[in-house]
């Protein structure tokens, strides 16, 4: 049913007239100078809480910063200097990134009787494994240790062995949790969240490419597809499916909460692989959040099936979605949300896990700020992508809050509550891997950038875990299978049609028709050089070879749920509706400033400007491992 136009002027008007939500201001300026001692004092920021791991937790997973002890969250095998290696890498600490790769190298084995989360071993051991050794065994990252002969990329191996069981289902959508040694339990649940299924997709696909087996890569490949064939008529996907039985058991879509890194995955997976498949799904995907969940500047949560607003919160996962939007060059929605979130955080200090937009309140039972990195890392992205000195102001408050609030006798602390801002005796990994990392790169981009990110030999495209993984040709090119931009479909004569207007080719290359061929039979890419090349201004649109449709291609059709009914689907009359349209450009080239989006490629956010009646009632909470999942 509609929400009554009454309801959402007001909810309208809430919004844009509060403080909540604080448009473009001025800036205060950050000198360069000053970047050059707030970046000083994040290393600072980094050390005292990894050295306070290594003393006081090592080799325990994570330290409790107030008492300083140690706890096992996930596995118990140092989960937080595996996650801080390549941190490590990043701020050019070559003894103890060297010696940390020894230890690991010579000590880590995972035949344990453990049952673990399949996405966060996947995020935080498998990623935090691949780019320590992708650094680790290349001299031109500068940090080449000379001792080391793949130990990691053999322990990460092993790993990814022990959590394929997870994928045995007849969906294809792994379980949640894996034994380590035994595979999956009997009396496992057969419910998992769309991003702990479609979020493993960067770390499985390097396994496979430096092993040379494609399993990895095709198993989590085929759970990205089995959660994509389900997607409703207006293709959203819920929270949470049934690995078995393909039904979703809860149904509300946003991009937040047990969703978000669903959608990163399909656009960064594209980047550093050059699968088109991803980036087809991306564009039908992100169209739909931009037109049901969207709702100028903030995102809702909506039925997936109806788009009938479920309620209105904003939470703090949602935070990277500026970030992502930087990546798909959709800059003007990116700027706008970016300002409401962060207004949030000046409102209390940091962001709480949820925000009512409604009420305007932090929401009841989530007032927590674990030490989450989503805001800064869009901070960055939106600072590399427009270099606005607001960012910097941005992030020396953000810096300035974690200082005065979170720091502690041994590390940085959970904030229990934002508006009391309490301490809790916890320190996630992800604080070193991720929170810390981009604060970092933040300001030393303002000061002059000497990483390996920055200004290192190859593009590095950023896990959902903050983890640097490099578009090498050994990663990127792998397969030659003729995925990239102005190739064509291999079998046929039927060709992959683009809007690429500026990257620069052989003129000969060039057909009649403007479009580009493939050089040979095989279409080998073995020209496209990944650190030469030239920055994008479009992305392919159609999505398919001329004559057959995405689905026939890739065996992605549309399977809709027994209980999805005619009158679950979105109503045609709708209200007025406020049509946006943005250009969405690929990024190929992270180290030049980016120009604003050139309209070469469009995905228009037809977005209903009248969500329905907003609801008060508070969702039941999600039973959750120790520690705090990325994906809840």
């Amino acid at each position: 049913m509609e929400a009554p136009k009454t309801t959402v002027v007001i909810l309208t008007l809430i919004l844009v007239n509060s403080d909540i939500f604080i448009p473009r201001t001025s800036s205060e300026g950050v000198t360069a100078e000053e970047a050059v001692q707030l970046r000083d004092e994040v290393r600072e920021m980094f050390y005292h809480a990894f050295d306070g791991y290594m003393e006081h937790a090592f080799p325990r997973d994570e330290l409790k910063p107030l008492s300083c002890g140690g706890e096992d969250t996930l596995g118990g095998y140092a989960l937080t200097l595996i996650d801080s290696l390549d941190t490590l890498a990043l701020l050019g600490d070559k003894e103890r990134f060297s010696t940390s790769v020894e230890w690991i190298g010579k000590n880590l084995q995972f035949d344990i009787n453990k049952t673990v989360s399949v996405f966060e071993t996947t995020i935080r051991i498998l990623g935090g494994l691949l780019s320590a050794h992708l650094i680790a065994s290349d001299y031109n990252t500068g940090m080449r240790v000379p001792s080391y002969d793949d130990e990691l990329l053999h322990l990460a191996e092993d790993l990814g062995r022990r959590m394929l069981p997870a994928f045995d289902t007849p969906t294809g959508i792994p379980f949640g949790s894996v034994n380590l040694r035994h595979g999956v339990d009997q009396n496992e649940s057969k419910i998992t969240s769309t991003a702990g299924g479609g979020t493993l997709t960067l770390e499985f696909g390097v396994l496979s490419r430096l092993t040379n087996d494609p399993i990895f890569e095709q198993l989590t490949k085929n759970a990205v597809r089995g959660i994509w064939a389900r997607r409703s008529r207006i293709n959203l996907v819920g929270a949470h499916i049934d690995v078995f039985t393909g039904e979703w058991t809860q149904k509300d879509a946003g991009i937040g909460t047990s969703i978000d890194s669903f959608y990163e995955y399909l656009l960064k997976a594209y980047l550093l692989f050059g699968d088109e498949e991803y980036v087809f799904i991306f564009q039908e995907a992100y169209k739909a959040a931009m037109h049901y969940l969207y709702n100028d500047p903030w995102y809702v949560e909506v039925n997936m099936n109806s788009a009938a607003l479920v309620w209105p919160l904003f939470n703090s996962l949602q935070a990277f979605w500026p970030g992502l939007q930087v990546l798909a060059g959709d800059l003007e929605p990116a700027i706008r949300t970016h300002a409401a979130f962060f207004s949030v955080w000046k409102k209390y200090g940091f962001t709480p896990e949820g925000f009512n937009l409604a009420t305007l309140s932090v929401q009841r039972g989530q007032k927590s700020y674990p030490l989450r990195p989503e805001l800064i890392e869009s901070t960055y992205w939106l600072y590399k992508a427009t270099r606005d000195p607001r960012y910097l102001d941005a992030g020396r408050d953000m810096l300035a809050s974690l200082q005065s609030s979170a720091r502690c006798t041994c590390g940085y602390c959970h904030i229990a509550d934002v508006e009391a801002h309490s301490q809790e005796d916890h320190m996630e990994s992800f604080f070193l891997a991720e929170t810390v990392k981009y604060l970092w790169l933040l300001f030393d981009l303002a000061a002059g950038p000497d990483n390996l990110v920055e200004n290192g030999p190859y593009k590095y495209i950023f896990s959902t875990e903050g983890h640097l993984l490099p578009a090498t040709p050994q990663i990127s090119l792998v397969r030659e299978h003729c995925l990239y931009f102005g190739a064509y479909c291999r079998s046929s004569d039927l060709r992959l049609e683009t809007n690429i207007s500026i990257i620069a080719k052989d003129p000969r290359e060039m057909n009649s028709n403007g479009s580009y061929s493939c050089p040979g039979a095989a279409c080998s890419l073995s020209r496209f050089n990944p650190q030469n090349s030239p920055p994008m201004s479009g992305l392919i649109k159609q999505g398919f070879c001329p004559g057959i449709t995405h689905g026939q291609r890739f065996g992605i059709q549309y399977a809709a749920s027994a209980d999805e009914n005619h009158h679950d689907e979105p109503s045609a009359q709708r209200s007025e509706n406020v049509v946006q349209s943005h250009s969405v450009v690929v990024i190929s080239n992270h180290n030049a400033e980016l120009a604003s989006p050139q309209p070469s490629a469009q995905i228009d956010h037809d977005k209903d400007s009248e969500p329905n009646d907003p609801v008060s009632a508070v969702p039941p909470e999600e039973e959750r491992q120790p520690g705090v999942s990325k994906e809840l």
